[in-house]
């Protein structure tokens, strides 16, 4: 039994390790991990990616949203060895040679952000939203769960609400989203 007592001495097991393969950003990287490794140590503490930020660590501020196989993902909550083979795109990886994802340039453009620690989450989040609408997918102020979803305020408000932002950069996180929107000719 690990830490098990035995006359006044703990034991201890030695931690089981997993190999764990993941593209990120689009790099290949193989990692021995711990199974115990949540997605987003192994991303900041072994791949040295500190885009996604470790703010509450039990996912409710949403500081460390990354895409995952291209869906919204809080990696405090994922185990390195739950996505193993998958492919993760941190705000990090969003620009391209051209520079800034489209999303990351309106979060600048609508002054979107304050300390900026939040941000890569937002962002993250934001491109998540956007995919989600362009599929279809309803969320809980969707009136109609049958029809085309139209993005308003409301609708941003509702799937972004699991990102926080301590300095109230709200009002321009939801312009941004849709000037993006309505740039991509989605409702807005």
């Amino acid at each position: 039994m690990e830490g098990a007592r035995v006359s006044g001495e703990t034991t201890h097991r030695p931690a089981r390790t997993r190999t764990v393969r993941l593209r990120v950003d689009g790099e290949d990287h193989v990692l021995d991990v711990d199974t115990r490794t949540s997605l987003l140590d192994a991303l900041r503490d072994r791949l040295g990616n500190t885009s996604p930020k470790k703010g509450c660590d039990h996912g409710q501020c949403g500081a460390c949203t990354v895409l995952l196989d291209g869906r919204r993902q809080l990696p405090c909550l994922s185990l390195a060895v739950a996505v193993d083979g998958s492919e993760v795109v941190t705000a990090a990886g969003l620009g391209g040679p051209d520079g800034l994802h489209p999303v990351a340039r309106a979060f600048l453009d609508r002054d979107a952000l304050q300390c900026g620690y939040c941000t890569p989450g937002q962002v993250c989040s934001a491109v998540g939203v956007l995919a989600e609408v362009a599929a279809g997918s309803p969320s809980h102020v969707s009136p109609d769960l049958t029809a085309p979803v139209e993005l308003d305020e409301a609708e941003v408000r509702e799937r972004m609400s699991g990102n926080l932002c301590r300095c109230g950069a709200y009002a321009g996180i939801v312009e941004a989203v849709l000037r993006v929107a309505r740039e991509r000719g989605e409702d807005a």
